[in-house]
């Protein structure tokens, strides 16, 4: 079983890849507005949890990144998905659901 440290890195990353593949390339700052705003501001993610964690994502090859320039004419750091990214998703999508059901069975028999 994960470490809790290694439980809430596997949930960033799950919340970090679903974003990037249903919203496509996103900057920092619109991953954490999507994950609040999608989860009903229950979830809010800070950016020195979100920016070492897509560094790390981005070293391991789930996301990759490139600069460019935003309406308002400011450069930022955009992320997408990879296709290992979207293996990991697969895997960490699985992983949180078999944690999801082994939670609610003992939620039931308590």
């Amino acid at each position: 079983m994960k470490s809790p440290s290694n439980r809430l890195q596997s949930t960033l990353d799950l919340l970090v890849l679903r974003t990037l593949s249903r919203r496509g390339p996103l900057h920092g700052y619109a991953i954490v507005n999507h994950i609040q705003a999608a989860s009903g501001d229950e979830l809010r993610v800070e950016e020195g949890s979100l920016y070492p964690a897509l560094h790390r994502m981005e070293s391991e090859g789930w996301v990759d990144s490139e600069w460019k320039l935003s309406a308002t004419n400011r450069r930022v750091k955009l992320y997408r998905i990879t296709v290992a990214g979207r293996k990991q998703l697969a895997h960490e999508q699985e992983s949180w659901e078999r944690l999801s059901r082994a939670v609610g069975k003992v939620l039931r028999l308590a």
